[in-house]
């Protein structure tokens, strides 16, 4: 686990979010996306998000234009995996198996998410 994906805040995440589905964006895109009303406070909110973001190592910054666009350079999946640690951490003594169990056990699995399901779990016995 890379030391980038930790200690992302919820409201870092929101930032995330938006250049995980919009690949790269500005400071205004992104606060256009997060917030349904945008207000200049708002704007130096995401702004400030971005610093602490950039600063983490998650996101890069161009500034060969006048508007800086970032990009993450943190996916999706090193989140959710540093995510559902600090879970397992807090609730299951570091193990991860009641978790999933009671994930899959609350979930109703599509036929193609149960064999992928398999397939992870047959893998990692070997």
């Amino acid at each position: 686990m890379t030391s980038k994906s930790q200690n992302v805040t919820d409201g870092e995440l929101r930032v995330l979010e938006v250049l995980w589905d919009r690949g790269t964006a500005t400071v205004r895109e992104i606060t256009a996306e997060v917030y349904e009303e945008q207000t200049f406070s708002k704007y130096q909110s995401v702004q400030k998000l971005l610093e602490r973001l950039e600063n983490k190592g998650c996101v890069k910054r161009d500034r060969t234009s006048s508007a800086h666009r970032f990009e993450s350079t943190v996916n999706r999946d090193e989140i959710i995996g540093h995510r559902l640690q600090q879970v397992a951490e807090t609730l299951c003594d570091g193990s991860l198996t009641p978790l999933l169990m009671h994930l899959a056990g609350r979930t109703r699995l599509k036929p193609k998410e149960r064999e992928a399901l398999r397939k992870l779990i047959n893998g990692r016995k070997r």
